[in-house]
């Protein structure tokens, strides 16, 4: 059976630094029709699990921990039973939204996970926040970049934890390697490839 990428776009708010915002999120979801993993957790759980139907949750991936990626996360494993995976760097922005609840499972660089016979590695990309991680599914030519790489560039890097120089680099030197044809799947926003954005932001 093969997996496939199943996507919805959810509305919100993101705060952080005393300012809040209206977001729409793009939410993720990599599986066949048996199970499949959840890539972010914003705003909506109902919505969330209109993309999951009847399949098994793998697990719940963060690609960071601003509120508008992590909001619903705990509620959502209640739901599907599924461990919620972080990198361990975002714990103090995951303690601006949950001060009760920690997630399962470190995501470390490189950690890979297997759903519906796809293979999604970790890639450890600090600078919108410092654990960031994007998730590269390279039978399916995609990779799941969070806020770390849009189309038109790097995220955001104005607020607190965050670092432009830092997420240039990271985009550089990890995402940059992957195959140019590579989809780029974004926490916001319309899809890009590798290639268009290694050609507007360059190289060096």
């Amino acid at each position: 059976m093969t997996a496939r990428v199943d996507h919805a776009v959810v509305s919100g708010t993101f705060s952080l630094d005393g300012e809040t915002h209206e977001v729409d999120n793009n939410v993720w979801v990599v599986g066949d029709d048996d199970e499949c993993v959840v890539i972010d957790a914003p705003h909506d759980v109902d919505a969330i699990m209109e993309l999951v139907g009847d399949r098994a949750v793998r697990a719940i991936l963060l690609t960071h921990a601003h509120d508008d990626h992590c909001r619903v996360a705990p509620e959502l494993r209640e739901r599907v039973v599924a461990p919620i995976m972080l990198h361990p760097d975002e714990r103090p922005l995951w303690e601006l939204t949950h001060t009760d609840h920690l997630w399962d499972v470190d995501l470390g660089d490189g950690f890979e996970i297997l759903v519906g016979g796809t293979r999604l590695q970790a890639i450890h990309t600090p600078g919108h926040a410092p654990g960031a991680v994007c998730f590269h599914a390279p039978s399916l030519g995609c990779v799941f970049t969070g806020d770390t790489l849009f189309q038109g560039g790097p995220g955001a890097t104005g607020r607190s934890y965050s670092d432009e120089d830092v997420i240039k680099t990271s985009i550089r030197q990890r995402l940059f390697d992957l195959p140019e044809e590579t989809v780029v799947h974004t926490g916001h926003g319309p899809d890009t490839t590798i290639g268009a954005e290694k050609e507007a932001l360059g190289t060096s």
